[in-house]
């Protein structure tokens, strides 16, 4: 990589990874609702709920989540560990939610992530438990202990795909010192290890670049832009997700 686009990735994440991206009284970005709602645990129940449904037209997955922290009367953290949920998303109930996720579908990924709360207090305490401070061995772990009773695709069953959402969630957590990125996890886990969140988007940025010659959203394309942008953001490949976001912008 030249000197030039080494520069110019430098300058559209300073340019962009500001308190502004987030959005201002209402979301831009999926990560604005973690910051509107209080507690540490609360914060990282939010975030995940809202990463695994931040796919498709934001015009229709922001306001899901918001529907969700609403429901929750802005924790939902508690909402999930006492099981309230089960009211307001019913087993067996083939209404659509969101794309192709169901009434049930949604009550199958919360029962999933409630049992692991109840295994070790927090998502993070299984994190912490069963991936030694590495967040690629953290996208494994996640994905097979929800596939282990059967998330339907809420979160993917495996690390073949690129798992942008999982990886997104991850950046959210482990980055400390940004205005965006909370940085819950930094104490335990390296952001050098971080696997950059891959969707059409950044993939049409990178090859535009000549980061990446693979227009698949594969884990392994994944890891080779991460590799790449390791060069650019030493020990913190994943915030070339902002340049990436402001290469496109600009």
């Amino acid at each position: 990589m030249n000197k030039a686009t080494k520069a110019a990735l430098r300058k559209c994440a300073d340019e962009h990874e500001t308190a502004s991206f987030l959005g201002g009284d209402g979301p831009r970005d999926p990560s604005w609702f973690m910051h509107h709602v209080k507690g540490r645990e609360n914060q990282e129940a939010t975030a995940f709920v809202a990463s695994a449904l931040s796919f498709g037209s934001r015009a229709q997955f922001l306001p899901k989540v918001q529907w969700i922290v609403d429901l929750a009367k802005g924790d939902v953290d508690s909402w999930i560990r006492s099981g309230a949920f089960e009211k307001d998303f019913p087993a067996g109930n083939a209404r659509c939610f969101y794309r192709f996720f169901t009434f049930a579908t949604m009550n199958t990924f919360l029962r999933t992530y409630r049992n692991v709360m109840g295994e070790c207090g927090t998502l993070g305490g299984f994190v912490r438990a069963n991936c030694g401070g590495d967040a690629s061995k953290a996208v494994s772990a996640i994905c097979a202990r929800f596939n282990r009773d059967g998330t339907c695709g809420v979160i993917p069953r495996d690390c073949g795909s690129a798992c942008k959402r999982v990886c997104m969630f991850l950046r959210w957590m482990v980055r400390s010192g940004s205005p965006v990125d909370l940085g819950l996890w930094a104490d335990f886990m390296d952001r050098s290890t971080l696997v950059i969140p891959l969707d059409t988007h950044v993939i049409q940025e990178a090859r535009k670049l000549g980061l990446l010659k693979s227009p698949s959203a594969s884990m392994s394309a994944a890891r080779r832009l991460t590799e790449a942008l390791a060069e650019v953001f030493p020990g913190d490949p994943a915030r070339g997700d902002f340049a990436l976001f402001g290469a496109g912008v600009e």
